[in-house]
């Protein structure tokens, strides 16, 4: 099987069980942008991360995919592509809990810097954060599942956590913001 397909070259693409749509449809910007962060996922994984952390990212990148088939599936219940829920979330919420209970209190924002591994799972946080609004985007053209949007929402925070909780093993000082004049 040959890569390159040529059926794109219009500016056009095929979603799952679905129609051709513009390559800068609200529903490809999504799923791209899913695409993105797992990428980011990946590069922040080639970095050496605590174990723990090595563990979910594996998890959530499998789960990242499982995301963009439901977003690139109009109507993904009928066809068998609602594969990501509670469970999910839930696991999550878990992790976040986990690594949350070995990380001092914060006091005041943070840079999003440190170690080179805290600093990707920061990169990877935002490209997280910018996901879950173009989902939400599509949410509002189309019906999402609602799972889909909390799941990259404690997704985000779980790479803010996860960051922090690198930056510590890595002995990298968190840098506070400074209010300008301050």
């Amino acid at each position: 099987m040959k890569i390159y397909t040529k059926t794109g070259d219009a500016g056009e693409t095929g979603l799952f069980a679905g129609a051709r749509v513009r390559k800068d449809d609200v529903r490809i910007e999504a799923y791209g942008t899913v695409d993105e962060l797992n990428a980011a996922l990946g590069v922040a994984r080639s970095e050496r991360l605590p174990p723990e952390i090595e563990q979910a990212l594996e998890r959530v990148q499998s789960e990242l995919f499982s995301v963009g088939a439901e977003l690139a599936t109009p109507e993904p219940a009928k066809h068998g592509m609602k594969l990501v829920g509670e469970s999910q979330i839930g696991l999550l919420e878990k992790a976040i809990d986990h690594l949350e209970a070995g990380l001092p209190a914060l006091k005041q924002f943070i840079l999003p810097a440190g170690s080179r591994g805290g600093a990707l799972l920061h990169l990877a946080r935002g490209v997280c954060r910018r996901a879950e609004r173009r989902v939400v985007t599509l949410a509002s053209n189309v019906e999402i599942s609602t799972e889909i949007i909390r799941y990259l929402n404690r997704l985000g925070d779980y790479l803010f956590v996860a960051a922090r909780f690198a930056n510590q093993e890595a002995k990298a000082v968190e840098m506070k913001w400074q209010k300008p004049g301050a």
